[in-house]
């Protein structure tokens, strides 16, 4: 190379170096920043590139003028249907800031039944779709035309033979290799509208950065039933090795329209449609006494939901926290919530999966258990299936169930769901499954995690630099 190249050459690298220096701060957390400077220092040509492919978590701005107004939609809506504040201020500010985060308000007289067996909840999935008379819709990450999603895809196929309307949206990337185009040619075919969430592809109108996706598991029958949480529909051993154990919530109550309107919030994305007529739409029947609430997050809005609301509950507990997630990549706010409230005196337990099904999010994860461990965090590795269940209980009222893990991706990248449950029964029945978690894992002690040897601690610190670039 001639010596001035050379000199351009390094030259250019410093600039890169400069420019970012001043431009990823402004964009990405602390955390990430730093991680991304270092990646950017060392190697500046393919830092930038990198960067520039998966480095900015933004949408495309159609999609964010969408998500403005639907927001702005719900609100009003909701504004033309009071509800009794009373039982929701019981459960102080919680509630309200659910509702400025997510835009929907905690509404009373809703059942909520928790379904911890994978068979029996897909099931009851498909009964509850047999029993549709109006509409069907679905959105989920995972939809496979295997023994278990063929159950639930036999069921659409038989409520629109019957002349109900049904919607699916499945998500690009996560049905990929479940044949996702020729099963949305089957319902199409049939009848069914159909639509990727979240296309991918360099030349594809409306293409979402590959990396960004839309995570959530949502059914809803009729405006009448829901069913949200971490199921996918799809065999429990998809991955070889690794069958997994879940948690769903079937809700009955005026909360089902919360569900509905997430579902339809993410068809006018994808397909620019909306009801014809949103004011029209009633609120369900009253179906029992608990107080729920929907939070949904993703990209599309302002902040991080899911881990500011999560980090705000943690600083309020008083008594327990039990968090129930197949990955553990927090950031720092998160852990130093979990250590104040250690602090305080509050017990918190983290049941985990092991093994983990992804080996370099499964090394990542474990690099936290030190600084856990230490603070007086009681770890639970579950070891009879791949626990890919998300929960989250709070003392004696609160409970959390839907698709978001306890990590940086579901908190800044994918689009999530949770749904709030303030019912003491609820938060029992939760806990009665955590107790069952419980007894199938084994507790990880302090001393035997300091046993581990240097090889593996540094592969699991490098595996937690690489997670925060994303």
């Amino acid at each position: 190379m001639h010596p001035s190249l050379g000199l351009l050459y390094v030259l250019s690298e410093w600039a890169v170096r400069l420019v970012m220096l001043v431009y990823v701060p402004q964009r990405r957390s602390p955390a990430a920043a730093r991680t991304w400077l270092l990646f950017i220092f060392l190697l500046p040509w393919p830092g930038l590139f990198l960067y520039a492919v998966i480095g900015r978590i933004k949408l495309p701005p159609w999609r964010l003028a969408r998500q403005r107004k639907v927001s702005g939609m719900i609100r009003e809506w909701q504004g033309t249907h009071p509800v009794r504040a009373d039982a929701a201020s019981a459960h102080g500010s919680i509630p309200a800031l659910v509702h400025a985060l997510g835009d929907f308000r905690a509404l009373p007289g809703n059942t909520i039944e928790l379904l911890p067996d994978y068979d029996a909840s897909i099931a009851r999935l498909a009964r509850d779709i047999d029993d549709a008379r109006e509409s069907v819709h679905l959105l989920y990450y995972i939809f496979a035309d295997d023994a278990r999603g063929g159950q639930v895809l036999a069921a659409l196929l038989r409520a629109r033979a019957r002349g109900v309307e049904c919607r699916v949206l499945i998500d690009a990337a996560g049905s990929r290799q479940f044949a996702l185009a020729a099963l949305l040619k089957r319902l199409q075919a049939a009848g069914i509208p159909a639509h990727e969430a979240l296309p991918a592809g360099l030349f594809r109108r409306g293409a979402a950065r590959f990396d960004l996706r839309n995570h959530r598991k949502v059914a809803v029958i009729d405006t009448r039933v829901g069913f949200t949480g971490s199921q996918n529909l799809v065999n429990p051993g998809f991955v070889p090795g690794y069958p997994n154990e879940e948690l769903v919530a079937r809700v009955t109550g005026p909360v089902v329209l919360q569900l509905q309107a997430v579902f339809l919030q993410d068809w006018y994305f994808e397909t620019g449609e909306l009801p014809a007529n949103p004011d029209a739409i009633e609120m369900p029947a009253a179906t029992g006494s608990s107080l729920a609430q929907l939070l949904p997050s993703g990209p599309g809005y302002e902040r991080e939901n899911a881990q500011e609301l999560l980090v705000h509950l943690f600083h309020r507990a008083e008594r327990r926290i039990v968090i129930t997630t197949p990955y553990f990549v927090p950031d720092d706010p998160f852990l130093q919530a979990l250590r104040t409230a250690v602090r305080r005196g509050v017990e918190v337990r983290l049941v985990v999966a092991n093994p983990v099904d992804k080996w370099v999010m499964g090394l990542a994860q474990r690099s936290y258990f030190d600084e856990l461990l230490s603070a007086g965090v009681r770890i639970h590795l579950y070891r009879p299936h791949f626990l890919h269940a998300k929960h989250v209980s709070i003392d004696d009222d609160l409970a959390i169930v839907g698709s978001v893990n306890m990590d940086i991706r579901s908190f800044a990248l994918n689009a999530e769901v949770a749904l709030l449950v303030y019912d003491p029964a609820v938060v029992t029945a939760m806990r009665a499954v955590q107790e069952r978690y419980f007894a199938g894992a084994i507790e990880l002690t302090r001393e035997a995690w300091a046993r581990r040897p240097l090889w593996l601690r540094v592969a699991q610190n490098t595996a937690r630099l690489a997670d925060s670039l994303l």
